[in-house]
């Protein structure tokens, strides 16, 4: 199946700061563009960092207060992570202010597996390389949820084409294929079981898939068989062995 690409949906225009872009100019450009974060990149447009709202707000949670009295003692200072709050705290270039490193995506590779580095990094923008590392674009959590907009009747179009044609050998009338907002109904009757398990799975996979509802119904239950016996042929073998 072909899935949409990160670089079909990135932002090519992108806001971008270089290492000694002052603070200020930094806050001027989120608010300018009314965007949360940026790109930090180097002479070569190579991504050494990300700045986000939240490394502003942590400068300023980390200014010292001139009206606290001093502490003798700071053992939290000879930890890692105070000597990077208190480094933000005096902040005055974008390279002094950066999360590193960055968090990436290629630009060729698809939408889902970019929303999978989102959700397991729990970041809301990702800059776009191209195969030389280079910053291309920029994709942000909107930008993948466009996948979702995908016309119901592309999708029919692309369940019956790619999974049931090409990957199952049926005829296109054999199942009946309906798509409402996105959600997928199968049904009608198939050889066998381990079929009806394919196609619902590689039907979920489909971009623009919010749900798959399985009618399906099966002459023959094979789930018991392992998958190197005999009666398991054609091309959807091999993806019933991935499974």
């Amino acid at each position: 199946m072909k899935h949409n690409k990160v670089g079909s949906v990135m932002t090519k225009d992108v806001v971008r700061a270089a290492y000694g872009t002052p603070f200020k100019e930094v806050t001027r450009l989120l608010a300018e563009h009314n965007i949360s974060g940026l790109p930090v990149v180097d002479e070569d447009e190579k991504v050494i960092g990300v700045i986000s709202q939240t490394d502003l707000i942590a400068r300023q949670a980390a200014t010292p207060d001139p009206y606290e009295p001093e502490r003798r003692f700071r053992f939290a200072g000879l930890t890692r992570g105070a000597r990077r709050k208190a480094a933000k705290a005096t902040a005055r270039t974008a390279g002094q202010l950066m999360t590193e490193p960055p968090i990436t995506v290629r630009a060729e590779e698809t939408i889902v597996e970019a929303a999978r580095v989102m959700a397991r990094r729990q970041v809301e923008r990702l800059p776009v390389l191209d195969e030389t590392g280079r910053l291309v674009g920029i994709v942000t959590r909107r930008d993948l949820l466009q996948v979702f907009l995908r016309p119901d009747e592309r999708i029919r179009r692309e369940v019956i084409d790619e999974v049931l044609v090409r990957a199952l050998w049926l005829v296109p009338s054999t199942v009946e294929v309906s798509v409402t907002e996105g959600v997928v109904t199968l049904s009608g009757p198939m050889e066998r079981k381990s079929e009806t398990a394919i196609a619902v799975s590689m039907t979920r996979q489909i971009d623009g898939v919010v749900a798959v509802v399985d009618k399906l119904s099966h002459r023959l239950d094979d789930s018991h068989l392992r998958p190197d016996e005999p009666a398991l042929h054609g091309v959807a073998d091999d993806w019933l062995r991935r499974m």
